[in-house]
């Protein structure tokens, strides 16, 4: 169960942080707490597993990665782990997910690379099969960005 401060913490979490030097006292003032009560909520929100993930959402394209692609690896699924843990691990690579093959599709391990272009995107993947030992794997770029927006589970609420 959700305390009505917790409800409040996770509803402006769900907005941009604030661009500041100290942003979490600055959400702590909106709520009228101080910041070392926000950041005990956050870690218990993250302890209960309430929040799972915390992190920025990077724009790649306005910050000067114009290329983006999904790699597809074939992976032996008792590696999935070891590797998943290892690819996560890149500074080239922002996702990676496991998900299950089809007859006409043997790729098990997704990961998002990104790069200034295809040529730098391109040797990034081919860096990172020589470190991970996988060479089975294919780079489907991006196209156009359809949609980039995080879930909200309660209103946004204006604490101005």
């Amino acid at each position: 169960m959700l305390s009505e401060l917790e409800k409040k913490i996770i509803s402006i979490l769900q907005d941009d942080l604030p661009i500041c030097q100290f942003p979490y006292k600055e959400i702590a003032t909106k709520l009228k707490i101080d910041e070392n009560t926000l950041l005990e909520h956050l870690q218990s929100l993250c302890d209960r597993k309430i929040i799972r993930r915390f992190g920025a959402t990077l724009r790649h394209q306005i910050s000067g990665f114009t290329a983006n692609a999904m790699v597809a690896w074939k992976v032996p699924e008792q590696l999935i782990e070891e590797l998943g843990q290892k690819l996560s691990e890149f500074q080239e690579i922002t996702h990676c997910y496991h998900r299950i093959t089809t007859p006409t599709w043997p790729y098990n391990l997704y990961t998002m690379v990104h790069a200034a272009d295809k040529n730098a995107c391109e040797e990034s993947v081919q860096k990172i099969a020589k470190q991970i030992g996988i060479y089975s794997y294919t780079i489907l770029y991006s196209c156009k960005e359809l949609k980039k927006t995080s879930m909200h589970y309660f209103p946004i609420m204006d604490y101005s």
